[in-house]
């Protein structure tokens, strides 16, 4: 049995979100649509998405693990998916950029001096990049408003909006490129644009 993840995906025309499974099949990505998914927050999606794949028999159960605090497997695939780094987007997008001969830092502080951590680092090249869960940063095509203790959300939201607008300017005026990526982008065009900036500031660098 492969092991899969769920990822969810926007569409601008209509912002509703469809649910799919992705799993490694002989070195490739595979993925197939589970459902549309229609909860408030993103760990909700994911809750109604897993449910969905195990009632169509996409997906199954594996034991959890001894040191597992998850009550089912369920819930641990959502705590996965929801940690703070190597998430799904993330893994994905490293992948790309490591096909291409790219090589990073993961989950590094551009700046010594300031507590701020990017998914991505080129650290000679001054690149940052952050893969922004749409949820948590308020993607303007993804995030829905919470319905429960929305006061407290909306404030939780705009401060991770003012954090992350702040920690683009300390970099920026610290002569650092700082490239930000919503979850749902996808990650081979994504790919392409990083990889343009760095091999542009090497360029630059050898003249």
């Amino acid at each position: 049995m492969a092991r899969a993840s769920v990822s969810l995906r926007v569409y601008r025309r209509t912002r509703r979100i469809r649910a799919y499974l992705r799993w490694s099949c002989d070195g490739k990505s595979v993925e197939r649509y589970i459902c549309e998914v229609t909860r408030d927050s993103r760990k909700e999606n994911l809750a109604q998405a897993w449910r969905e794949a195990h009632a169509q028999k996409l997906a199954g159960d594996a034991p959890l693990p001894s040191e597992s605090s998850a009550s089912s497997p369920a819930v641990r695939a959502v705590m996965r998916a929801n940690r703070r780094r190597d998430t799904g987007p993330e893994m994905a997008l490293r992948k790309e950029l490591y096909s291409r001969g790219l090589r990073y830092r993961v989950d590094a502080r551009p700046l010594a001096g300031l507590r701020r951590t990017a998914d991505i680092v080129f650290t000679t090249d001054r690149v940052a990049i952050f893969v922004d869960g749409c949820f948590w940063h308020g993607c303007p095509s993804h995030h829905r408003p919470a319905i429960k203790n929305s006061d407290f959300w909306r404030r939780k939201i705009n401060a991770n909006q003012d954090r992350d607008r702040d920690t683009s300017t300390k970099l920026h005026e610290a002569g650092w490129t700082v490239i930000r990526v919503w979850e749902h982008e996808d990650p081979q065009p994504v790919a392409e644009r990083i990889e343009a900036v760095v091999l542009g500031h090497r360029r630059l660098s050898d003249r």
